[in-house]
């Protein structure tokens, strides 16, 4: 097996799931109780989120790449940054570490054309919903992907993430509201729903909509199951 890097705490709510989701596979795919050779640098949310809030994102980077590094010196073969919004400094990130970056947008973009469709709703922080370093990447796949266009409505679904689901809480207005979004996207043609933060699949599974689910956790999670058994 193939030795993976993983760049997590953003939340480690969401990271702990990755590490369930990939060790459950590896032991599924050998039939016992294998697993596989994983390193895992866990971030400071807390002080991401103060340079978010303050558009500092080349600092994020630098944590992003330092983690990276130490991952490195660990030997590793593959990175995965365990989160979309990280994302958003991927190409900086990527020019000053050696090992590959597992991107979340393009194992999501292929399990939807798995699925046969052609457009699906997008949810996720504002960074990921406003700018295009998630939803852009998907569409280069030929595909549409509608994201909510009330900047009201973007905020709230910012909030519940930042304020109650990366503390774990999972509040029942704050599911019908996500739910109400997803129902305004599917109004508009949306065949699919893409958690586009990993703190949604917290909150909304597939017995809560009709419409197919793209838990970009699992999918990603199974992008690093593949790197590792390549």
């Amino acid at each position: 097996m193939r030795r993976l890097g993983l760049i997590g705490g953003t939340s480690w709510h969401s990271t702990a799931e990755y590490y369930r989701n990939i060790n459950q596979a590896i032991n599924d795919h050998f039939g016992d109780n294998t697993n596989p050779p994983l390193l895992l640098y866990n971030l400071n949310q807390s002080l991401i989120h103060q340079y978010q809030l303050a558009d500092q994102w080349n600092k994020v980077a630098d944590l992003i790449i330092d983690a990276g590094h130490r991952l490195e010196a660990g030997g590793v073969e593959s990175i995965i940054l365990c989160a979309n919004t990280p994302h958003k400094v991927y190409e900086i990130v990527t020019q000053k570490l050696k090992a590959p970056i597992i991107h979340i947008a393009d194992a999501t973009a292929a399990a939807i054309k798995a699925n046969g469709l052609k457009k699906v709703c997008f949810l996720g922080t504002k960074f990921s919903m406003e700018e295009v370093f998630i939803t852009g990447r998907i569409a280069q796949n030929s595909l549409e992907v509608l994201v909510p266009t009330s900047n009201a409505e973007i905020v709230e679904l910012h909030r519940i993430i930042q304020k109650e689901l990366t503390f774990g809480k999972i509040i029942t207005s704050s599911k019908q509201y996500v739910l109400d979004a997803i129902k305004g996207m599917s109004d508009q043609g949306a065949e699919g729903v893409v958690l586009g933060c990993t703190e949604f699949p917290l909150m909304i599974n597939s017995n809560d909509i009709t419409l197919p689910i793209f838990n970009t956790t699992e999918i990603h999670s199974q992008a690093a199951v593949d790197f590792i058994l390549s």
